[in-house]
């Protein structure tokens, strides 16, 4: 089963400007009276599919039995204009966007966990409509709708690792292999913001040549990849001439059901955390920089892990990572690149220059694939191949290392 959102998709980010979340329009032409949404257990019900751009107010009304979150996403079913959670059972939150014209989805998310319920398309008509509000304001909503991502991400991890570890424990390994790729997108979207969090990340996401370099228990993602591929690869047989597989002896159901208990753990601890104080005050505290730099970072880890295929060494599913390591990237991108245009020309040239060079990238990852309908293994791709997506990357890598400073001028 599919839980990612297809790359191909996310190149529309950017390509419609979303006014952020809590701006005032300038003319408001929007419908005077509020959308309603009624969220259930099983269903967001909004009281119109279209409305007139500018202003624009839900009024949600949590009628299920858990506390639940409303969404309204950009076309690209990835971006999220506007949020609004931690609304409990019988109570009511109000969301209020700037939506400028284009389509998008409404979702709510009862528990506040997975894909959520009652996705469904909304579209706004009219002119475009600018913002007013300080630039403070403006940086402030931006961090805002980040943290909103990163949540939404995390949301979405915990039951797929749940399903992924449900497999893997139970000894089905077929059913595990599909799922562990797709799983990973949503962690590899938001990698930087674990990789702050001390040894999380090492117990979440090291390769078994990192752990035993610093010394620490190998767990995680690619602890339980190891007992999924090796075995299908006869990687028992004495010529492998693979180091890490020498003298390698499948885990066992006890060890299988340690791996897979700890990365359960380790998931619903950074499920805590994004959802906690500490969180918004880190991010906070970084601003629109923190965002900036964190779209560089996930660059920078297909730079280094990805295009080498170190990152799934058993699996070869480095392209899925590489995907959502960009999608991830993008998406910082997109919140900061106003903040870089409005510094003038060089700005406006540098966020051209971005926009070409993910969209260049991103067309030559559709040649092997999507994240939506699944990836060439990564064994499969030639040097040649190899050598043509280290130099998109290192094109896109130019321009994009400059933002930070460009957007804090």
């Amino acid at each position: 089963m599919t839980r990612t959102r297809p790359l191909a998709a996310a190149a529309a980010l950017g390509a419609t400007a979303l006014i952020l979340a809590g701006c005032v329009a300038k003319t408001d032409v929007a419908a005077a009276d509020a959308l309603t949404v009624t969220s259930t257990d099983s269903s967001c019900d909004v009281s119109a599919a279209t409305a007139t751009s500018g202003t624009l107010t839900f009024e949600v009304a949590n009628e299920s039995s858990q506390i639940s979150e409303f969404y309204l996403l950009a076309d690209d079913g990835l971006r999220i204009v506007g949020e609004v959670e931690n609304i409990a059972p019988g109570a009511s939150r109000t969301l209020t966007v700037v939506a400028q014209p284009g389509d998008y989805f409404t979702l709510c998310k009862p528990g506040m966990v997975g894909e959520g319920v009652g996705r469904t398309g909304f579209s706004v008509t009219g002119e475009a409509v600018q913002a007013t509000g300080d630039d403070a304001e403006q940086k402030q909503q931006a961090v805002a709708l980040y943290a909103a991502f990163v949540k939404d991400q995390v949301e979405q991890l915990v039951p797929a690792v749940d399903e992924l570890v449900a497999a893997y424990e139970s000894g089905d390994d077929e059913t595990a292999r599909d799922l562990f790729p797709t799983t990973r997108a949503f962690y590899e979207r938001i990698e930087p913001v674990a990789e702050s969090l001390g040894d999380l990340d090492p117990r979440i996401d090291y390769r078994e040549v990192d752990a035993v370099a610093e010394g620490l228990d190998w767990t995680g993602f690619h602890r339980i990849e190891k007992d999924l591929w090796v075995p299908a690869q006869d990687a028992l047989n004495a010529d492998d001439e693979t180091p890490a597989w020498q003298d390698w002896q499948p885990s066992t159901t006890e060890e299988r059901a340690a791996f897979g208990d700890q990365l359960v753990a380790d998931v619903a601890e950074l499920n805590t955390y994004v959802h906690s104080d500490d969180f918004l005050e880190a991010l906070d505290a970084q601003g629109i920089g923190g965002i900036s730099n964190g779209a560089i970072g996930l660059l920078d880890e297909v730079a280094t892990g990805k295009i080498s295929g170190e990152e799934d060494w058993w699996s070869g599913t480095d392209l899925w990572d590489f995907a959502a390591n960009v999608e991830g990237s993008k998406m910082a991108f997109s919140l900061v690149k106003d903040f870089a245009v409005a510094q003038g020309d060089e700005g406006k040239k540098l966020a051209d220059q971005i926009d070409t060079g993910y969209a260049d990238l991103e067309a030559a990852l559709a040649a092997y694939g999507s994240l939506d309908a699944g990836f060439v293994n990564y064994r499969e791709l030639t040097e040649d191949d190899k050598r043509q997506l280290t130099d998109l990357i290192n094109a896109l890598a130019e321009p994009l290392s400059k933002l930070t400073s460009t957007i804090l001028e």
